[in-house]
């Protein structure tokens, strides 16, 4: 992937995030209501669904096991993603109640269970001049393990403290609309891989449009729910403060950690961009499933803002990488 490339898509991606921000405004003047309620949740339902079968359809297990190769590389990047960063949020919950609402705090700790990215991890190691092999396999593989790790952290972290209730139907729906789909669309690959990477150019649409979706029932439940009316902008400020800390603390750490066991400086950039980022596109739907009973649009709306911001300041972080990398060669 070229450095034009890179910001070709990034380019793309500041479309996408306009879209969700639209969502949110339409579900802000326009919610679902009366019939349109349960209708739109099949929709989503299904929409849910066919996402998380073409999430199954893409990752190619067996490139992800040849990669585990550099075992000590992808050790450490899922090690931020699923044991420092939880303990991080975990560690939040210290002062949450003192700051923020229950809710957004839960959204807080939620941004700190989900995968990381695949794209943007792939992309900001390429423009700074990483690892990108190594990124794509812990990536692809956070996203595959995320599949079952992330509904497993939210019932040991957040059920275990009272937080959040798990119904029998709760978990039927988890795996029913993301264990299920994921599943089969694994099973499916020998049909189905050749066709979704073909046509991989406008499934994108598919996938985002799926998470716009998302997004406008989050938050037409949220409406419903009076939603502005239980945030305020201090709250709203408070979480990217918190999100801002949050980044911040892991990207030192990843970069210290880089350094400290000894890996190249390849390597180093593969661990700070794939061990801070969380993925806006699989949190989103998984938010839908596994908290039915709260109010989500409070819930997601931490992982809008801390997607954004991981996108702005990595990209910086990653162009002047690059330069550094440039002139070390030059």
């Amino acid at each position: 992937m070229c450095l034009a490339d890179a910001m070709s898509w990034m380019r793309r991606l500041d479309g996408f995030l306009l879209a969700i921000l639209a969502a949110v405004l339409v579900a802000t003047v326009l919610p679902a209501t009366g019939a349109a309620v349960p209708a739109l949740d099949w929709v989503v339902k299904g929409a849910i669904f066919v996402l998380f079968f073409m999430y199954g359809g893409r990752l190619e297990p067996r490139e992800a096991l040849a990669g585990l190769k550099h075992w000590r590389l992808h050790g450490v990047i899922l090690a931020f993603t699923y044991v420092l960063f939880p303990l991080l949020g975990l560690a939040l919950g210290l002062v949450a109640p003192y700051v923020m609402s229950d809710a957004l705090y839960l959204g807080l700790l939620f941004v700190c269970l989900v995968p990381s990215t695949v794209q943007s991890s792939i992309t900001f190691t390429s423009i700074a001049r990483g690892n990108v092999a190594g990124a794509i396999v812990s990536a692809s593989l956070s996203n595959l393990l995320g599949v079952f790790l992330t509904p497993l952290l939210v019932i040991v972290l957040m059920t275990s403290a009272g937080r959040v209730s798990i119904q029998a139907s709760s978990v039927l729906d988890i795996v029913a609309q993301i264990l299920l789909p994921f599943v089969l669309g694994q099973l499916s690959r020998p049909l189905t891989a050749n066709w979704l990477a073909a046509n991989k150019g406008w499934l994108k649409f598919v996938d985002r449009g799926v998470i716009v979706l998302v997004v406008y029932s989050a938050f037409s439940a949220g409406m419903r729910e009076d939603i502005w009316h239980q945030v305020s902008l201090g709250g709203i400020l408070v979480v990217t403060l918190m999100s801002a800390f949050l980044l911040a603390v892991l990207l030192w750490l990843t970069g210290v950690a880089g350094r400290r066991l000894g890996f190249n400086r390849p390597d180093q950039i593969a661990i700070q961009f794939c061990g801070t980022k969380k993925s806006l596109a699989t949190g989103l739907p998984m938010a839908i499933v596994l908290f039915p009973n709260l109010p989500v649009g409070l819930v997601v709306l931490p992982l809008m803002i801390f997607h954004q911001m991981q996108l702005v300041v990595c990209a910086a972080l990653a162009q002047r990488y690059g330069r550094q990398s440039e002139a070390a060669s030059a």
